[in-house]
């Protein structure tokens, strides 16, 4: 039989804790958002008029999209 040493005793009993689990968690994503290299106010500004632009053209496809088989639609059935 093979027993474990004191020290995975305790390691063991601390990732088993809620409390200890949240701490280490915690701790572990504060460092993982120092090594992030955050965008430029410039950068944040032409990326999100980007989606925007996007997102623009895209509802205007759609919309035509949707005109287009209403009225194919509309002249089945009628």
């Amino acid at each position: 039989m093979v027993k474990k040493s004191a020290q995975a005793d305790s390691k063991t009993e601390q990732t088993t804790n809620p409390i200890s689990r949240l701490a280490q968690y915690i701790e572990d994503s504060r460092g993982e958002l120092r090594k992030v290299t955050w965008p430029t106010l410039k950068e944040t500004r032409k990326a999100t008029f980007a989606v925007l632009g996007f997102v623009a053209v895209m509802a205007i496809v759609l919309g035509l999209v949707d005109l287009g088989l209403s009225a194919i639609i509309k002249s089945i059935l009628s």
